[in-house]
């Protein structure tokens, strides 16, 4: 049974990630069936290119409080969450009436995942088209498909019923989720965005979940051009993707940034061409068969090349680098980045 709604997380996750041309025709019907419900009149509908240009977008006679900056004073997105969240209490009503641990099981299976997964690939490049982030705006959140997957797990590996008006409702949430990309209603104008053109993943969880990865160009891209470059699931400015430098990784105030850019450029490489000098080398106790290396880095600070006790998915194991405080002994270094003396650490057997 977890194998099944495994399958249908899959599914589901292919429908998020999507790199189709939007359904228009079912997205405007879903939408505007939505809108019926919450009794308002079909909107007009303004079709954009990217959630970029749906940001930036202002419809002919958009009220003064209707500018994306004040979105949660929207009264429609508003009403829109409610009626999705009266939803989902009258299904979850049902399905604790059934009182089974495979429920749980399903949730687990599907609906974390699936919110992980869009919350690490499609957030993001939202978040670098707002100007503030989305993360925990009401609105973004009722968008995932993630909890309508999870219903969708509890019918079909479950066995949960629930009542012909409520599959209705459903139904509507799926395709006005589904056949398109975010979209942003006004009282009067729905503003909806295509679906990205192009869509690098890797998965990094144990049940499926995938975020942005690209080592040749943009992790996420749009048919206007607009795109997010990202590194093992964070965004970063494009030049650590197409060009990382000595000098731009140097000139880099943010860590992680910095992080992405050497570990994209190849520690070797990296301290080949800062002229890193080497402090100390040592082996590693707590990783046997590998060594710790100190280097200095100007400034007073250090960097710890390591090797990563587990195994990636792709059979290798990550050689990685730590900045750290001015050690000259590696193995003191490398028990100060797990909280431990370097005595203590000598005493490991194996690192994880």
């Amino acid at each position: 049974m977890q194998r099944e709604a495994a399958a249908i997380r899959e599914t589901w996750l292919g429908r998020a990630l999507s790199t189709r041309p939007a359904d228009r025709p079912a997205a405007e019907a879903a939408i505007s069936g939505l809108y019926r419900l919450i009794g308002l009149p079909p909107p007009r509908f303004h079709w954009v290119s990217s959630p970029a240009k749906g940001l930036a977008t202002v419809p002919p006679g958009t009220r003064a409080w209707e500018t994306v900056d004040r979105l949660a004073e929207w009264p429609v997105p508003g009403r829109l969450s409610t009626l999705a969240s009266t939803l989902r209490h009258e299904l979850d009503a049902r399905t604790r009436q059934r009182q089974q641990p495979l429920d749980q099981v399903i949730r687990r299976t599907t609906f974390f995942p699936l919110q992980r997964s869009v919350t690490s690939t499609l957030v993001p490049a939202l978040n670098a088209a707002h100007e503030s982030p989305v993360l925990r705006r009401v609105w973004y959140d009722t968008l995932y498909v993630s909890w309508i997957a999870e219903y969708d797990a509890l019918r079909r590996a479950a066995g949960a019923v629930f009542t012909g008006e409520q599959l209705r409702r459903l139904d509507l949430w799926t395709a006005a989720t589904t056949s398109c990309g975010w979209w942003w209603p006004r009282e009067d104008t729905c503003v909806v965005s295509e679906r990205p053109v192009a869509l690098h993943t890797e998965v990094w969880g144990e049940n499926g979940e995938v975020r942005p990865h690209c080592a040749d160009g943009p992790a996420v891209r749009y048919a206007d051009g607009w795109d997010l470059h990202a590194w093992h699931g964070m965004p970063v400015p494009a030049w650590v993707i197409t060009d990382p430098s000595v000098r731009r990784i140097a000139d880099e105030p943010n860590v992680e940034v910095r992080r992405c850019a050497i570990e994209h450029m190849g520690w070797a490489s990296y301290v080949e061409k800062a002229r890193l000098r080497l402090v100390a080398a040592a082996p590693d106790p707590g990783n046997p068969g590998c060594e710790l290396q100190l280097y200095d880095m100007r400034g007073g600070t250090r960097v710890l090349l390591a090797v990563n006790g587990s195994v990636e998915r792709d059979g290798h194991r990550r050689r990685y680098g730590l900045t750290v405080p001015a050690f000259d002994d590696p193995i003191a270094a490398a028990g100060w980045t797990y909280g431990l003396s370097a005595e203590h650490y000598s005493g490991l057997q194996r690192r994880t």
